[in-house]
């Protein structure tokens, strides 16, 4: 691979997503993934996903947002996961919106 190629490959953007997954016992996991069907089937696998899910199963996968880059993916889903569950509920209902968590960072 020529130098070019390593360095568009090393430094291409990609875009991150936020997403919430409904357990059986309701309680909602927040993650962030450049590919969320990937992830969702890892964690729905067990082997590779969340050890937190483990045992969980039925799963839901209930929010996928397009977020932006790795730095505000991680501040965004931190920010989620400190909300209320009544909060996570109005985010997966589309009453509050990931803009407002944005804004607060």
């Amino acid at each position: 691979m020529d130098k070019l190629k390593l360095f568009a490959n090393t430094y291409k953007m990609e875009i991150w997503f936020l997403y919430l997954i409904r357990c059986k016992d309701g309680s909602l996991y927040t993650g962030i993934s450049t590919d969320v069907k990937r992830r969702f089937e890892e964690h729905r696998g067990g082997s590779r996903g969340s050890k937190y899910l483990r045992g969980k199963a039925p799963l839901e996968l209930v929010l996928k947002r397009k977020i932006g880059d790795k730095g505000l993916a991680l501040k965004v889903e931190d920010r989620v996961r400190k909300l209320t569950k009544i909060k996570k509920e109005l985010l997966v209902e589309g009453k509050i919106g990931i803009r407002e968590i944005k804004r607060v960072i």
